[in-house]
């Protein structure tokens, strides 16, 4: 019998029977939103052919009208390119550029573009700008290096890939001629940034620059093709192809954003805001193209802040699911905005190794000679005669329009005329308000 001191014993009822067992929550479907909210795939890109089985043709103008643009987005050769440039996005993931440029020894046809770029570089000693009165529209000049640039890169190429055959040369030759602006309109844009890629993808379809490369191609090639572009712009004041100004990215490129977010996808601690803070963009530039591409931008401005002369950039820096989320949106960007766009894809060269499709306006001249062609307007409008490098699309005259309202100035001019008259002190920065 239990003292009066001793508590008493519950008995503990066994609920293993009656408790209902614990089934996990079933994880909620993608909802079709979400869906048409996740980033474009990467195509598998497909093998080089046999060099025996390429037809080559010298590269020239097909997207001449609104249905040969969409016979383009319909086409291989589109998925070609998509799958080419985002292959080498996804190369980079993760990597700042010191861990490809340090390596050691370097695919022999990235020594090669190197080379070629380089000597390019130092054709501009050649060449200076005419006295322009401190205009900062385009320098005539900057025909005079294209026409010197157009007579060495026949012989460059010759020596660095002495076993193509002269077709694949003349195709070679082309692209990276177009990749540094129009001769006649002295203007630079996306579309000629495109080409240097189309370049790239050319060496690539003749087995010169294997997928291992892609690495080396986007942060030790490509930085110094923007390197020598960026000289260009300052030397010669290359106007930005189209009126978008402040609205795109940047006046001039894309691709740096493209693949500089890329390599900060899941980076331990660069947020897309930090490219608000300049002690942190100064630190981290020459490892990230993202950020050397906003220190330029910043460096171009004389007004300072990103919400007051790059709203767009600006706008990313908020997006709170960071860098993978970014980079998911300016590749959807570039498939509407640089492939997707009549008055940016009209300039694009087809040849033998990046193919037009069957039903293509026949080849134009890529010449820069003036002339006019005949667009079919509305049926209401009749006919519209433009300039050539116009065509392919209407022209408001109530309004500024894509490419042919009034003509840009160069910001990266209007930087370098105000440091010629502050003694090359730099820029005085100016808050907007």
């Amino acid at each position: 019998m239990p003292s009066a001191t001793e508590p008493a014993r519950e008995t503990i009822p066994d609920l293993s029977q009656k408790l209902p067992r614990l089934i996990p929550r079933a994880r909620p479907k993608a909802s079709p939103r979400a869906n048409r909210n996740a980033g474009p795939q990467t195509p598998p890109l497909p093998s080089p052919p046999p060099i025996d089985e390429i037809t080559f043709i010298h590269p020239t103008r097909r997207i001449l009208t609104t249905h040969d643009h969409e016979l383009f987005l319909a086409s291989p050769t589109r998925t070609l390119l998509v799958s080419f440039i985002f292959n080498v996005t996804d190369s980079v993931t993760d990597l700042p550029i010191s861990a490809v440029s340090s390596k050691p020894q370097q695919h022999p046809t990235i020594t090669s573009l190197l080379t070629i770029l380089s000597s390019a570089t130092s054709l501009l000693e050649e060449c200076p700008p005419d006295y322009n009165a401190g205009s900062r529209f385009g320098n005539p000049a900057f025909r005079t290096y294209i026409t010197a640039l157009t007579t060495h890169l026949p012989t460059w190429h010759l020596t660095h890939f002495p076993t193509l055959p002269p077709g694949a040369l003349t195709e070679l030759h082309t692209y990276l001629t177009s990749s540094f602006g129009s001769a006649r309109r002295i203007d630079y844009g996306s579309g000629h940034e495109l080409n240097f890629l189309v370049y790239a993808l050319c060496l690539y379809r003749l087995a010169l620059l294997p997928p291992p490369t892609f690495p080396a191609l986007a942060l030790v090639v490509f930085p110094a093709y923007l390197a020598l572009m960026r000289r260009l712009q300052e030397t010669y004041y290359l106007e930005p192809a189209g009126s978008h100004g402040v609205w795109g990215l940047d006046d001039y490129h894309f691709l740096p954003f493209l693949f500089g977010a890329a390599q900060l996808k899941r980076h331990a601690f660069l947020r897309p805001l930090a490219i608000h803070s300049q002690p942190t963009v100064e630190a981290y530039a020459d490892e990230f193209l993202y950020l050397d591409a906003v220190r330029h931008v910043n460096a171009t401005k004389t007004v300072q802040g990103l919400r007051w002369h790059s709203p767009m950039l600006d706008d990313i820096s908020g997006v709170k699911a960071g860098w993978g989320k970014v980079c998911e949106g300016l590749k959807k960007m570039f498939e509407g905005e640089v492939l997707g766009k009549l008055v940016v894809m009209q300039h694009f060269l087809f040849g033998g190794l990046v193919a037009a499709v069957e039903g293509m306006t026949a080849g134009d001249d890529d010449g820069d000679d003036e002339k006019e062609v005949v667009v079919p307007g509305k049926e209401d409008e009749g006919e519209e005669r433009v300039a050539e490098g116009h065509e392919g699309h209407k022209h408001n005259g109530d309004a500024w329009g894509d490419c042919c309202g009034i003509r840009v100035p160069s910001s990266v001019g209007a930087a370098q005329e105000l440091k010629k008259r502050t003694g090359g002190q730099g820029l005085r920065r100016l808050p907007f308000d």
